[in-house]
């Protein structure tokens, strides 16, 4: 299924073949598409790249579908990453964190950080810590995989 090219996205850098490959929902995807292309919230004069996954309902192309500005889409990949080696350690805490320092990180970017912590708001995170962390486990060679390919492009580009 080809993603479309007549709405206000307008793909440039295309994966039409998505739902192939993601995740567990391998060949059940409603994400038929990643794009890069020019956003659609342009304003005139002022063009802005974006990142899109585009999903599909088996009927039309869903309003489900998102699109998020490059650089959101690095920030994930950061947030992914340190979540993934805060895990790697929390066995040491009863809860999976610290109760006392909820706070993982603070990443520096552009002048400041973005922090990252656990949510202690969530009035079930001690059972949702859990439950996130039994699944990152069970998704690791899934996430795994992707990120020895980030790192082999990253070194590639001299990162």
């Amino acid at each position: 299924m080809k993603i479309p090219t007549a709405l206000k996205h307008k793909p440039v850098i295309v994966s039409d073949n998505y739902e192939n490959i993601d995740g567990r929902n391998a060949y059940h995807s409603d994400a038929k598409g990643l794009s890069l292309g020019l956003a659609q919230w342009n304003d005139r004069g002022k063009v802005d790249v974006s990142a899109k996954v585009w999903r599909h309902t088996g009927g039309k192309w869903s309003r489900q579908s998102e699109e998020l500005p490059l650089h959101r889409v690095l920030d994930l990949a950061i947030l992914v990453c340190r979540a993934k080696l805060h895990f790697r350690e929390a066995y040491r805490y009863e809860n999976l964190y610290d109760k006392e320092k909820p706070t993982i990180d603070r990443v520096g970017l552009q002048g400041d950080a973005m922090t990252v912590a656990v949510c202690t708001d969530n009035e079930m995170i001690e059972e949702d810590i859990k439950l996130f962390n039994q699944v990152l486990s069970e998704d690791d060679e899934i996430i795994g995989e992707r990120l020895r390919v980030l790192a082999r492009i990253l070194k590639e580009m001299g990162y």
